[in-house]
C-alpha cells in the first residue's frame, strides 16, 4: 500500500507513477475524492464525540428537568454518533479499497514501456554454445535420459505437470544445496516455509485488491492459498512486527514448492518445463533499512549472477519496463539464460525491490532510536529448478544425447554425465 500522506502532498507524482505502469491516472483523483469524503465523515464523528463528552461531564452537576433534558439530548447524540461512525467506517473502507489498487511507484530509472518487448538489456555474460550437430530441446533430451515424463504426468494431474525421475531428482537436489551453500556463507538464514498461506498474505505481498485467481490456486474450504513463491510466507513471517534497526538487513533463503495456475499462458512458453503449475525454488528475501535498499538490490542481483556464472550458463540482465512491472515492485531485474531450444534468452531469475509497499500492507516496521518506520523488502530468485534444469540440459547436451554436468555441481550430484536411458541409464 502506498503512503496516503504522500499522495495528498504530491498527487501529480502518483499520476506519473500510474501512467508509467500503464495504469489509469484517474485513480488518483478517485482516491482524493474518497479521502475528502472520509475526512469529512470522520470530522463529524469527532465533533459528535467531543459534544457527547462535554455534555456527559455536565450531567452530574444537573438535577431536575434540566438533567432529564440533558440525558435525552445525550441519547439523541449517541444515536447520531452511531450512524456517523458507520458512515465514517464505510467511507474509510471505500478509500482503502481504492488505495489497494494503486501500485508501488516505479523508481525513476525504470524505463517506460508497455510490455516485455520494451524491457532493456543491461549487460550479458558468456557466449551461447554453437553445436556441430542438430541440438534437441529439453523435452526430447529429458525423455531420452529417462528423467522427465510429461505424458504420465498429464494422465495423473493434467497439462503442465511433470514427473522428475532418477538422476533428475539428484540433479535438482544438487542445485538446491549448491545455491544454499553460497547463500548461507553470505549470512542468509535458511527457512523451509509453509506453502499454504492466508489469502491476505498473498494480496499483501503481490498487491491489488484481492487474489489474482488467474495466477493463484485457492483452497476455498479452508480460506487458504497455495503460495506461488516462498517470498510470500517469508515476507509475512514478520507481519505486524517492529524490528530492531540494528538487526537490518535480515536475509532469508527459502526453499519450497511453488504453485501457479498460469491461466491463459499458451504457446511455446507452456511447452515442457518453462511454464508449469508446480516447481521447486530457492528464493532470497531481505528486510532492509530504507537508506540501503537500492544497494541491497544490486547485491542480490550480484548473487544471482554469481550462481549462474558458477553454472557457466550464458545469460543477460534485463531491466524491466514500467508496463511489465508488477504492482509490488518499484524496480526489477530479470536474469535470462540462453535456451538453445527456444533460440533465445529465457527468464530464470528475477530480483525486485518492493521498497515499503509490502511492509505497509503487512505492517512490518523497524525502530531506530525514536524513529519508527516501514522496512523495505526485496526478493530475488536463487534457483528456479525447472528452468535451470531446462537450461542445463539444452546448453550442456552432447552429440550422443548425453548431458554434461557443470563442474561446480559435480560434488553435489556425484556424477559428471547424464546418459540416455538406452545406455542402461548408467550415471558416470
Amino acid at each position: 500500500m502506498i503512503d496516503l500522506r504522500k499522495l495528498r502532498e504530491d498527487p501529480e507524482f502518483f499520476r506519473w507513477a500510474l501512467r508509467h505502469k500503464n495504469r489509469d491516472p484517474g485513480l488518483v483523483d478517485r482516491v482524493l475524492e474518497a479521502d475528502r469524503a472520509w475526512r469529512t465523515a470522520q470530522h463529524r464523528v469527532e465533533e459528535l464525540r467531543a459534544r457527547q463528552n462535554r455534555l456527559s461531564a455536565e450531567v452530574p452537576r444537573l438535577d431536575g428537568e434540566e438533567r432529564t433534558r440533558r440525558i435525552a439530548e445525550l441519547r439523541e447524540i449517541a444515536s447520531t454518533l452511531r450512524e456517523a461512525e458507520q458512515e465514517a467506517k464505510a467511507r474509510r473502507e471505500a478509500l482503502d479499497r481504492l488505495l489497494l489498487q494503486i501500485p508501488n511507484p516505479p523508481h525513476p530509472s525504470v524505463p517506460p514501456g508497455a510490455d516485455e518487448r520494451d524491457n532493456v538489456p543491461v549487460r550479458s555474460w558468456g557466449t551461447p554454445p554453437e553445436f556441430d550437430f542438430e541440438p534437441k530441446d529439453h523435452v526430447e533430451l529429458g525423455g531420452a535420459l529417462g528423467i522427465l515424463d510429461f505424458e504420465r504426468a498429464a494422465r495423473t494431474s493434467g497439462s503442465r505437470f511433470y514427473f522428475l525421475r532418477g538422476p533428475g531428482v539428484r540433479l535438482q537436489m544438487a542445485l538446491a544445496q549448491f545455491a544454499l551453500d553460497i547463500l548461507i556463507a553470505e549470512g542468509f538464514v535458511p527457512v523451509y516455509p509453509p506453502t499454504l498461506v492466508r489469502p491476505q498474505v498473498v494480496v499483501g505481498a503481490m498487491g491489488g485488491e484481492g487474489l489474482d485467481e488467474q495466477m493463484v490456486y485457492r483452497i476455498v474450504q479452508d480460506d487458504l492459498a497455495l503460495a506461488g513463491t516462498s517470498e510470500h510466507p517469508l515476507v509475512a513471517m514478520h507481519m505486524d512486527e517492529v524490528l530492531d534497526a540494528a538487526q537490518l538487513p535480515i536475509r532469508y533463503v527459502g526453499i519450497s514448492t511453488c504453485y501457479r495456475r498460469e491461466a491463459g499462458a499458451y504457446g511455446r512458453e507452456s511447452r515442457g518445463l518453462y511454464r508449469v503449475h508446480q516447481f521447486d525454488k530457492v528464493e532470497m528475501v531481505s528486510f532492509t533499512h530504507p537508506d540501503r535498499s537500492w544497494e541491497e538490490h544490486e547485491y542480490l542481483v550480484s548473487l544471482e549472477e554469481r550462481i549462474v556464472q558458477q553454472l557457466a550458463l550464458p545469460y543477460r540482465i534485463v531491466l524491466i519496463c514500467g508496463g511489465d512491472l508488477g504492482d509490488s515492485a518499484a524496480k526489477k531485474y530479470d536474469l535470462e539464460v540462453w535456451m538453445p531450444g527456444r533460440g533465445e534468452y529465457g527468464e530464470t531469475h528475477s530480483c525486485s525491490n518492493c521498497t515499503d509497499f509490502q511492509a505497509r500492507r503487512l505492517g512490518i516496521r523497524f525502530r531506530e532510536g525514536n524513529r519508527t518506520d516501514y522496512v523495505h523488502t526485496l526478493n530475488g530468485t536463487a534457483i528456479a529448478m525447472t528452468r535451470t534444469i531446462l537450461a542445463l540440459l539444452e546448453n550442456y547436451q552432447q552429440p550422443d544425447g548425453s548431458v554434461r554436468i557443470p563442474h561446480s555441481l559435480v560434488p553435489y550430484t556425484g556424477f559428471e554425465v547424464l546418459r540416455p536411458a538406452g545406455s542402461n541409464g548408467r550415471i558416470r
